[in-house]
């Protein structure tokens, strides 16, 4: 933006020069260059729990192929700036056999997928990471060592690892990451190593954060916790959300409940807001119960103007897991995307009476005004006719 700089300088004859007393007026004009604040923005989309049951791992004729189970929620997660998820289950290989409840291990292939995708940000701080013991969780981390376009928290080789930074810097915002399990469900983490998990400790925790703080604009922290099938957050849920606000994080992105928990603003110590989604369930699962097949998608904008960063906008796009009888043709949907016709074909319609209006009505219960019912990409990316978005 230019400006006008109006310069007015007057020049009175004397009254001593003998001149006439004409009064001249010289208006000088000065353009000056006014600088407009520098605003960045990036959207950060979050999902919960990717939890593989054994009847999820089925090989094609060419080998393991997930890419289908995400075909359809791909444009809302391939466009974020960040996308975040919770692998809940090892991928450790075909070494350790293919399992589900209680002790999993899933095939390699379903990273790839979640890579194809488009998340970039995996946690593997949940309760099932030292399912197959510590050599499993080094075998994880050597698959996704070959992916280093994907940035994964919450398991380390060493205490080095585990201290240094995790701040992934895009469009002029730098966001640190910190992840953290309520449990390991009783099998424990190597006493010479303990490193090896995050496990939610707040003494811990208030150091890791203390030292993340000052290295980035915008702190996010994976939390593990709350009861299972719960639709509300428990007494140590809220404690702990509380002592993350105390040390001015910025957002929380909690799972392991395996159904939705509501989104809160919760005031900080420095007087700023912190966002806290407690649960965003399941992402995709083969459990059968109505409540465990509806998650949600957090969606985020985030602005940085003069230093300042914020939150613009925050909700949830519910997400429903599909799948078919006999378990078969597993896929997510947004739920504004998801149709009666679909609904007829879910394996859940052919035992019980499961409605659209039911996956509705039941995130609206809990989420209230962060319910979102739209792709709020549209207008963002370029429009293109793929599976069903137009």
């Amino acid at each position: 933006m230019k400006g006008k700089i109006l310069l007015l300088l007057f020049f009175i004859c004397s009254l001593f020069s003998g001149c006439e007393r004409n009064r001249n007026i010289i208006e000088i004009e000065e353009e000056v260059e006014i600088q407009e604040p520098i605003v960045h923005r990036l959207t950060l989309v979050a999902a919960g729990d990717n939890l593989f049951h054994h009847t999820m791992i089925r090989p094609s004729p060419g080998g393991f192929n997930f890419t289908s189970y995400y075909a359809h929620i791909r444009l809302l997660i391939e466009y974020a700036d960040i996308a975040f998820i919770n692998q809940e289950t090892l991928l450790a290989g075909k070494e350790f056999g293919f399992s589900g409840f209680p002790l999993f291990n899933t095939p390699q292939e379903a990273g790839i997928a979640l890579i194809e995708a488009g998340f970039n940000v995996i946690s593997h701080a949940n309760n099932h990471v030292m399912d197959m013991g510590e050599r499993a969780v080094f075998t994880t981390m050597d698959f996704w060592d070959r992916h280093p376009e994907v940035t994964v928290l919450g398991i380390h080789r060493s205490q080095e690892m585990r201290d240094k930074p995790v701040v992934i810097e895009k469009n002029g915002i730098r966001i640190g990451f910190l992840a953290y399990t309520f449990s390991t469900n009783g099998i424990p983490v190597p006493r010479n190593r303990p490193y090896l998990v995050s496990m939610i400790n707040t003494d811990v925790m208030a150091r890791e954060i203390n030292a993340l703080r000052p290295l980035c604009d915008f702190l996010v922290v994976s939390m593990h916790w709350g009861d299972e099938y719960r639709f509300t957050p428990n007494a140590q849920q809220r404690q702990l959300a509380d002592f993350l606000a105390e040390h001015n994080v910025d957002l929380i992105l909690g799972h392991h409940p395996h159904v939705l928990q509501p989104m809160e603003f919760l005031p900080r110590a420095d007087g700023g807001k912190m966002l806290c989604v407690f649960s965003l369930g399941n992402f995709i699962s083969a459990q059968i119960p109505n409540y465990t097949l509806l998650g949600g998608l957090l969606y985020l904008e985030v602005q940085k103007k003069d230093g300042c960063v914020s939150i613009e906008k925050a909700g949830i796009i519910p997400v429903v897991t599909h799948y078919e009888q006999g378990s078969t043709n597993f896929r997510v949907y947004p739920l504004f995307n998801y149709s009666e016709t679909l609904l007829e074909t879910h394996r859940n319609k052919l035992r019980s009476d499961l409605t659209l209006e039911y996956f509705r009505t039941l995130a609206i219960d809990v989420l209230g005004d962060a319910f979102i019912d739209y792709n709020p990409f549209l207008g963002k990316y370029p429009i293109e006719c793929y599976n069903g978005y137009h």
